[in-house]
């Protein structure tokens, strides 16, 4: 599998190419058979919420090897490592030939990204830098939902990319009062919330 996500954008939204910072919407088919939805690019997430997702990128990108969960064929959750890059106005998932993860999401595309993590330093707790989370579904180059696409069996068997439209974007700290968490999130169409919880 290349290291390196797809370039350019032109293939990825039917052939118009992008310009400056945001991503042109992508139509989803729904497998069920339901309305389609506009899919949720990195890019998008960085329009509508940029403080927050310039620190959600921070988290993400501060080491190589993240965490991944996935849906097994029986329903159950998996967690596997993973690494992602940031690419034009994407977040891309890379998946190794026959890797279990690739399989699950040829059959359930839905999946949840946790950054690494470090513990808080105990002289001061409010200095931790926090831990993100994404949540949303695979989506293979075309922009349709990754496994109801003509190139899933191709990514499962050799290796690729994916990249994720976002559902969810989560930033957890810990307030100057260290008996507080700070969540921020951020959901399409329900905007960003800030909650602190002791």
């Amino acid at each position: 599998m290349s290291r390196v996500p797809p370039s350019g954008t032109a293939d990825l939204d039917g052939g118009a190419a992008r310009t400056g910072t945001s991503w042109a919407d992508v139509e989803v088919a729904v497998p069920d058979g339901g309305a389609a939805r506009t899919a949720t690019s990195w890019a998008d997430v960085e329009v509508a919420v940029p403080e927050l997702a310039a620190r959600v990128r921070r988290r993400f990108t501060a080491r190589t090897h993240l965490t991944m969960a996935t849906v097994r064929a029986d329903g159950a959750p998996r967690i596997s490592g993973i690494e992602v890059t940031f690419r034009d106005g994407q977040l891309w998932i890379g998946l190794m030939p026959g890797s279990v993860k690739a399989q699950d999401l040829a059959r359930d595309p839905r999946l949840a990204l946790h950054s690494p993590t470090v513990d808080p330093p105990t002289d001061d707790p409010s200095r931790w830098p926090g831990e993100a989370k994404l949540a949303g579904v695979a989506l293979d180059g075309e922009g349709t939902w990754f496994g109801h696409g003509p190139s899933a069996h191709d990514v499962v068997e050799t290796g690729g990319w994916v990249h994720l439209d976002v559902r969810e974007a989560v930033l957890t700290t810990i307030a100057p009062d260290p008996d507080r968490l700070v969540i921020e999130s951020w959901h399409p169409g329900h905007g960003d919330r800030r909650r602190e919880r002791t």
